[in-house]
């Protein structure tokens, strides 16, 4: 039976600072089907769970490292070595450019003592936690900019698949995701035979939604991962979008991000509003949300006898 599945977006990100340890054992601990990391590069070839190139909206980067942005004004995470980023204080996410919370309302910025840490660290907690917990949670990973690390000297996509290999996440049967923005960079993944893993294309650009392009990425890709305003209907009593019906043609996964009760798309006035719609009209095969919680209770009370999505 239908049942999308969950994936905690940065862990359990609406509760704890994103791409926490202790936020990706809190998700687990809901019982997210997935955890989601993003992987991005250090100076000496580490690979860190973190979602932004650049460090300042996340730590205390500026004042432990002053003199070290580059001319942009930004501290890189690929201009420190892992042991340098290790000193750093992760945060709640700021507002770009500000001292204030990105989300009012979430755990306090600069405070608690969260640390970065790297994609096996995370990998080790996520097993371990399956096996003492017996909760069975997959991992959803993504590579970041792999065209700006490219250019920087990193092959990053398949250093990721390197470290997920090593942790046995190699075929189809083993809960595990890997996404990223670049087809092209999926299409390499796809086409060395280096991991069987599902690959899913993020979309975030209205103009790549056509028949023709969707039918390609089921040529490299299982699934799409679009940005919400890319399904959700643009008027009212529309029962589904064009492109949730084109990916369907092609026998494509849609799992749209991200769901946040603290911030619900425009004509939505409550968290159960919009997931009636993702998943009572739309039927989306999965979901990022930062409140996996919240999103796991509802579908418990709306779809009590089904069972997980295809995934």
């Amino acid at each position: 039976m239908y049942r999308p599945v969950v994936i905690a977006h940065r862990g359990a990100s609406g509760y704890l600072p994103e791409h926490t340890l202790p936020a990706k054992a809190l998700a687990h601990g809901m019982g997210a089907d997935y955890l989601e990391q993003d992987v991005v590069a250090t100076r000496d070839g580490a690979l860190i769970v973190f979602h932004d190139l650049f460090l300042d909206n996340l730590t205390d980067v500026a004042a432990r490292y002053p003199g070290r942005a580059r001319p942009d004004g930004r501290h890189y995470c690929l201009d420190f070595n892992l042991t340098e980023l290790r000193t750093l204080r992760v945060t709640e996410r700021r507002a770009h450019g500000t001292e204030s919370a990105r989300f009012p309302g979430r755990f306090p910025p600069d405070t608690g003592s969260f640390r970065i840490h790297t994609l096996e660290e995370e990998l080790d907690l996520i097993q371990g936690l399956n096996l003492s917990t017996g909760h069975a949670a997959g991992i959803y990973t993504e590579i970041k900019a792999p065209a700006w690390h490219e250019a920087n000297g990193i092959d990053l996509g398949p250093k990721v698949l390197g470290v997920l290999g090593d942790f046995g996440y190699r075929t189809a049967a083993d809960r595990a995701f890997v996404q990223c923005f670049d087809a092209v960079t999926l299409q390499k993944l796809r086409a060395s035979g280096r991991t069987q893993v599902p690959l899913i294309l993020l979309l975030d650009d209205p103009s790549a939604t056509s028949r023709e392009f969707l039918r390609q990425v089921a040529g490299f890709a299982s699934g799409i991962g679009p940005a919400l305003r890319l399904v959700l209907p643009s008027a009212e009593g529309e029962a589904s979008t064009p492109l949730i019906e084109l990916a369907r043609e092609s026998d494509l996964l849609v799992h749209p991000f991200t769901v946040r009760s603290d911030r619900l798309p425009p004509g939505f006035q409550t968290l159960n509003d919009l997931l009636a719609v993702l998943v009572g009209d739309l039927r989306v095969d999965g979901l990022f949300t930062d409140f996996p919680d919240q999103v796991l209770a509802w579908l418990q009370m709306h779809l009590p006898a089904s069972s997980e999505a295809r995934g």
